[in-house]
């Protein structure tokens, strides 16, 4: 059996020399591993800015990222499926930015029992003071790759979401139920 190259993506396991040898998994060419340290490293590399200035964790962030994006109320359910979040943790999120002031419930006018949930003033104003800042940082994080290379990856990274249906485009975004 030909030896997989390291360099090849996509091919996570490689064929031992040894015969009769099981193939061993390689790390660094598994695309899941891959994505999900680079995810980690970019999330780290974002969190700084909203964590030293604004106090804000990851889960509180991504709450606050749906809410803005949306720009209308949601449910914390929407919000756990949009940015594939636990509910729990969305949920602690949701308790804490309430506290502070920054998200507030608001009822459904269809069905009282449940709610949606929307930035306060409060929430908004530390939400348009936070975006340049995360977009400056996702330029410098980019800025490795020419104009070109990222809309390639960007392509990539937008067949990959269509294959296992997520929502990639704020039209799409805005058609699922919110409730």
């Amino acid at each position: 059996m030909p030896k997989a190259s390291s360099n090849q993506v996509g091919s996570g396991s490689r064929a031992e020399d040894a015969p009769g040898e099981s193939s061993k998994l390689d790390l660094f060419s598994f695309v899941p591993f891959r994505l999900n340290r680079l995810a980690a490293e970019v999330s780290s590399a974002l969190s700084s800015e909203y964590q030293e200035r604004y106090g804000l964790d990851i889960p509180e962030w991504r709450v606050l990222a749906t809410l803005g994006f949306r720009n209308e109320a949601c449910s914390a359910q929407y919000i756990s499926h949009c940015t594939r979040t636990h509910k729990s943790t969305i949920s602690r999120a949701v308790t804490t930015l309430m506290q502070r002031q920054l998200v507030e419930r608001v009822a459904n006018a269809d069905d009282r029992r449940e709610f949606a949930l929307r930035m306060t003033q409060k929430g908004k104003a530390l939400y348009r003071e936070l975006i340049p800042r995360l977009l400056r940082r996702e330029q410098e994080i980019l800025s490795c790759l020419s104009a070109q290379e990222r809309k390639t990856f960007a392509a990539m990274l937008g067949k990959i979401e269509k294959s296992l249906d997520l929502v990639q485009t704020a039209k799409e975004a805005g058609v699922k139920d919110a409730y």
